[in-house]
């Protein structure tokens, strides 16, 4: 199963970027980045990736690889 993370370009240049040059080296996750990823809300306040559509966050670039691998690991592995 691919899975697919998204950015905001915006949130990128709040500092993802480093998650996504670090998801990117993961053959299982196919990342995009989005002028917009209609979560304004969140994505102003904190280092967002939407992961199939589910937006997750952190506080901090580190805690939100943490979070996409939970994520994925937790709760896309246990819907399917």
């Amino acid at each position: 199963m691919t899975v697919k993370v998204n950015f905001c370009v915006k949130n990128l240049a709040k500092g993802t970027e480093k998650v996504k040059e670090e998801l990117e080296k993961d053959p299982d996750i196919e990342v995009s980045e989005y002028g917009c990823t209609s979560f304004c809300g969140i994505c102003r306040q904190y280092h967002v990736a939407i992961v199939n559509g589910r937006p997750v966050i952190a506080d901090t670039p580190n805690e939100l690889i943490e979070a996409v691998y939970d994520y994925i690991d937790n709760e896309l592995f246990d819907e399917s």
